[in-house]
């Protein structure tokens, strides 16, 4: 699979759909499967399975990597990794049913597992 292009804001994805609070990524970035899993992991561990959480990326973008200490040539490395291509506005996680105090604490572990800056939002104060 071809590199693609991390321009642009994310234009769909960018609003609280399905959950009542949600985290919105201010940067761009690959995000591997082990980065949102941790996110996840995060997530529902401190709502105790209360509520319901949706994820809303998904890595479908193959990535390759050759060997260290390998000539070039050769041709194109073996697969790494699947990552999901994210770019500002998107948002990762939502979650519904339990209160705002524990869905701040949710996001706010789950933006610590991952490597770009995240934003707390609400379906209706949306820059909370």
């Amino acid at each position: 699979m071809h590199r693609g292009s991390r321009t642009g804001l994310a234009y769909r994805g960018s609003t609280v759909a399905f959950g009542e609070y949600g985290l919105m990524a201010l940067e761009r970035c690959w995000m591997d499967t082990k980065q949102i899993e941790a996110a996840r992991v995060a997530i529902s561990r401190q709502m105790k399975r209360h509520g319901k959480l949706w994820i809303r990326i998904f890595p479908q973008k193959s990535y390759t990597k050759k060997p260290l200490e390998t000539r070039m040539g050769k041709g194109k490395g073996p697969l790494e990794s699947w990552v999901a291509v994210i770019r500002p506005a998107n948002v990762l996680f939502e979650v519904d049913g339990v209160t705002e105090a524990v869905a701040r604490e949710c996001m706010r572990l789950a933006a610590t597992k991952l490597p770009i800056k995240t934003k707390f939002i609400s379906r209706h104060r949306h820059a909370a």
